[in-house]
């Protein structure tokens, strides 16, 4: 068998999908937004 392509990494994922992320940019500010719009338990990683 291969070894499986999904190694996580937490740093990794929030450096990439975390809330300071987020926060950076105009558009991912609008994520977050939208996120909360929608009533999310979690807006971001």
């Amino acid at each position: 068998m291969p070894k499986r392509t999904y190694q996580p990494k937490k740093a990794r994922r929030s450096k990439v999908h975390g809330f300071m992320k987020r926060m950076s940019s105009k558009a991912g500010q609008r994520v977050l937004k939208r996120r909360r719009l929608k009533g999310r338990k979690s807006i971001s990683a």
